[in-house]
């Protein structure tokens, strides 16, 4: 493994770009790693009317669309999101994966996954009754990905 370090000035945030031939589970276990070192209760900022609520990362269970705005489910609760998918999937750490074209989902909070072959599978969350659904073409990522985390590599 080659280890390159680039200094840019003027550089507003730091960023880990790591290439590989293919998702093995060291380089799963590296992005992990590096997520946690930076992850001192990130909070994003999501609406719900008039108020403005800084929510930690690590609480929300998933993001979805819903017509043309991005919800973020947490346990009870649900707050209108200022991101789209694809700005959020740059933010948010390594516990959040994309799952379909309208959702987002933390692994952290997966507790079942019902698997359907001929359509999408659902996904349930320790500690709620919400669900979100997994299309076909994310699947298998999906559950390479919650091995590798589950078992701890």
């Amino acid at each position: 493994m080659k280890v390159k370090i680039e200094i840019e000035e003027g550089l507003e945030e730091e960023e880990v770009v790591i290439r590989c031939g293919s998702l093995s589970q060291s380089v799963v276990s590296l992005q992990n790693y590096l997520s946690k070192q930076n992850s001192g209760k990130r909070c994003l900022m999501l609406n719900r009317g008039e108020t403005e609520y800084y929510v930690p990362m690590e609480d929300i269970f998933f993001f979805e669309t819903e017509g043309r705005e991005i919800r973020a489910h947490t346990a009870e609760q649900i707050f209108l999101c200022g991101y789209r998918l694809y700005e959020l999937e740059e933010l948010l750490p390594g516990s959040f994966m994309r799952i379909s074209k309208s959702a987002i989902v933390n692994l952290d909070h997966i507790y079942s996954i019902t698997r359907n072959l001929t359509a999408s599978s659902e996904v349930e969350f320790a500690g709620s009754n919400k669900k979100a659904l997994v299309s076909r073409s994310y699947y298998k990522a999906l559950m390479e990905r919650l091995k590798t985390r589950k078992l701890g590599r």
